[in-house]
């Protein structure tokens, strides 16, 4: 396990993209090209991070930075996730989750608004500058499809050391309306199987058998989004963004809080299909 800081660093360079704003539903309301760059410091003992908006008016944004915060956590390869420590109701709240694979780049940003409801999604496509790699398509669900055999890596904001395990997950497709997924992991000596089902509308598949109800948006890129569209007080519930990379190559990363609204783990999960 790296620590922190040198994971950060694996952010390094200038990456071309677009800031793709999203409505809850997954509907494309605006699109920016940008260019964001990191730039290490005084012997890489400070960040600097430049974002520049290209369209409708360019714009340039620069942060420097020596310390991470407390709402941040990073992987050994510079995935990451930033956002709220702490859920609460009648105040805004939310994350980004940041996935990277070679010189790509995907990162996610979900916010809800003051009376927790999903208010607004950004969808970020990067690519590292000087190469050509190209998106994927728009993910679907026969791309979802089949046996997923995956590796966990999960991290705490106490930095208590991190756990490692593996998971299976299966999803079929019952009927042209109804998907069925069934996850299965242990960690330790306690193994556990999560089944759910989703009503399939469209290119949203909205899971309503937990406590609040549940979505997931299948978007460009070969990204998806997971979170609920309501959050509720009491109960535990996740924020999760999916890559598809490959047909048979796909990562999540999972940001967790508990029933007292408590940001809790950051879990990285790659899988392949069988």
């Amino acid at each position: 396990m790296k620590p922190q800081w040198d994971c950060l660093f694996e952010n390094l360079g200038e990456r071309q993209g677009s800031f793709t704003r999203l409505s809850p539903q997954g509907q494309e309301l605006e699109d920016t090209p940008t260019i964001v760059s990191f730039e290490g410091l005084n012997g890489n003992k400070m960040m600097r991070q430049i974002v520049r908006r290209l369209t409708p008016e360019p714009h340039e944004k620069v942060l420097e930075y020596s310390t991470l915060g407390r709402g941040v956590l990073f992987f050994d390869n510079g995935a990451f996730s930033q956002g709220s420590i702490q859920f609460g109701p009648f105040s805004e709240f939310g994350c980004e989750l940041g996935l990277i694979w070679g010189d790509r780049r995907l990162r996610l940003v979900q916010l809800f608004n003051r009376e927790s409801k999903l208010d607004q999604l950004t969808l970020i496509r990067e690519q590292r500058a000087g190469t050509d790699v190209p998106e994927r398509p728009p993910l679907t669900v026969a791309d979802l499809l089949g046996t997923w055999i995956g590796e966990a890596i999960t991290r705490y904001p106490d930095f208590r050391p991190s756990t490692t395990y593996s998971t299976i997950l299966q999803i079929q497709q019952e009927h042209p309306q109804r998907l069925t997924q069934q996850l299965s992991f242990k960690t330790g000596t306690t193994a556990q199987t999560l089944t759910s089902t989703a009503t399939i509308e469209g290119s949203i598949l909205r899971f309503e058998q937990s406590t609040q109800q549940v979505q997931v948006l299948l978007l460009p890129d070969g990204a998806s989004c997971n979170c609920p569209t309501h959050i509720k007080p009491g109960y535990p519930f996740v924020l999760e963004v999916g890559w598809l990379i490959q047909p048979d190559l796909r990562q999540r990363m999972v940001r967790s809080y508990n029933d007292k609204g408590e940001w809790v783990s950051l879990t990285l999960v790659t899988e392949r299909k069988e």
